[in-house]
């Protein structure tokens, strides 16, 4: 894998200067605002991208019992390992299923795959220091997760799923996996905030949207991506992902944990993993639109609510079918008012092909809303 990458956690730059416009703000070809704040970087090590309770349940107050967890936990939680082109590098996974499926995130084992096919080569290690080649069932890079498969006479140990849904803020965890290459790593920690929403880069080079993140403290670094967050029954509630870093003078990031860490949750993970595993790929949808974010103190100076203009429209796509077109600003989303593209890549990941959307639009100062039917995404 390359160097780090990083990106943002939502947060709108200011806009242009009113005073430099001189044609309508619903003809200007804005630019997508992006600004600076704490960076969020996804955890892995070497040559690319990499992520980055309570006793006797998992509700409560305490701390897990660390030597239970991972007793019970450990032997489940592998080392991936990623050589390709683009570089090499490692992360983490989890056994899944006891016939050899593992899941773990997506940039992990980008550098040695070219769209579905492996170009290089991915390879695991499991607890016990056994290492096996591994061959991928299939990736999806928007939310940040993909499902390997090894052999080994016996099968392996599965790691049981929880519920994400029952997790609680002030909740005991502890995370696995293989930080900076150090397998069989245990850290500790409680959740410390449910639901985040982060822009992260993939694997691939774009830009992606993980939804409902868990929030953590357990110390997560780089090469514990695609690890195991567990409750204090062992029990899979999160896939470590990312973690933010205090960004430095020029505008990077340290790469240690700062303890905030952030997971997939389980329940995205199962539903995931389980398409994954049927047919190779997840059939995303999307709105058939590229936009900009225009942000609250722009939109202020102009005198329209914030929201999203849109600069180009896909021929036969969700919006154009729903008679969007450029130039409209959007001003809700379903129930989300002022949205940013970080919204609309978030309902891309919820939602299915044929789930119906309602937005508000601005059109040359006239208020509208429309209904759009979701179209699968050519590019999933």
């Amino acid at each position: 894998m390359s160097d780090v990458e990083s990106g943002s956690i939502e947060a709108d730059a200011e806009g242009p200067d009113a005073a430099s416009v001189q044609t309508p703000w619903w003809r200007r070809p804005w630019a997508l605002a992006t600004g600076a704040g704490i960076a969020v970087i996804a955890l892995g090590i070497g040559g690319g991208l990499i992520g980055s309770g309570i006793l006797n349940g998992s509700r409560g107050a305490g701390a897990c019992d660390a030597i239970s967890v991972s007793e019970r936990a450990l032997p489940s939680v592998v080392t991936v390992w990623a050589t390709g082109q683009r570089g090499s590098g490692n992360g983490s996974g989890a056994v899944i299923d006891a016939d050899g499926l593992i899941v773990t995130n997506d940039h992990v084992i980008a550098p040695a795959v070219t769209g579905t096919r492996v170009t290089g080569s991915l390879a695991v290690t499991l607890a016990d220091g056994e290492r096996l080649d591994a061959e991928l069932v299939g990736r999806d890079p928007q939310t940040d997760l993909a499902v390997l498969r090894v052999s080994r006479d016996g099968g392996l140990p599965e790691i049981a799923f929880g519920d994400s849904a029952q997790v609680r803020t002030g909740q005991p965890v502890v995370a696995l996996g293989a930080p900076l290459g150090q397998s069989n790593t245990v850290t500790s920690g409680i959740i410390s905030a449910l639901n985040r929403s982060l822009t992260l880069p993939t694997g691939d080079g774009g830009v992606t949207v993980i939804t409902g993140a868990l929030q953590t403290d357990a110390a997560i670094n780089p090469g514990n991506s695609g690890g195991a967050l567990v409750d204090c029954d062992g029990r899979l509630i999160g896939v470590n992902t990312a973690i933010s870093t205090v960004p430095d003078s020029e505008g990077g990031g340290s790469g240690g944990s700062i303890g905030i860490g952030f997971a997939v949750p389980s329940d995205t993970v199962q539903a995931i993993t389980d398409e994954l595993v049927a047919s190779g790929r997840v059939d995303h949808p999307s709105f058939g639109i590229e936009v900009s974010t225009l942000t609250p103190s722009a939109a202020a100076q102009f005198g329209v609510p914030p929201g999203l203009v849109i600069t180009s429209v896909v021929e036969g796509g969700s919006a154009d079918q729903g008679g969007l077109q450029v130039g409209d600003l959007i001003t809700r989303i379903g129930s989300q008012s002022a949205p940013t593209a970080a919204h609309l890549a978030a309902v891309t990941v919820r939602a299915a092909p044929g789930d119906e959307v309602e937005v508000t639009f601005l059109r040359r100062e006239k208020t509208r809303t429309a209904t759009l039917t979701l179209q699968p995404n050519p590019a999933s």
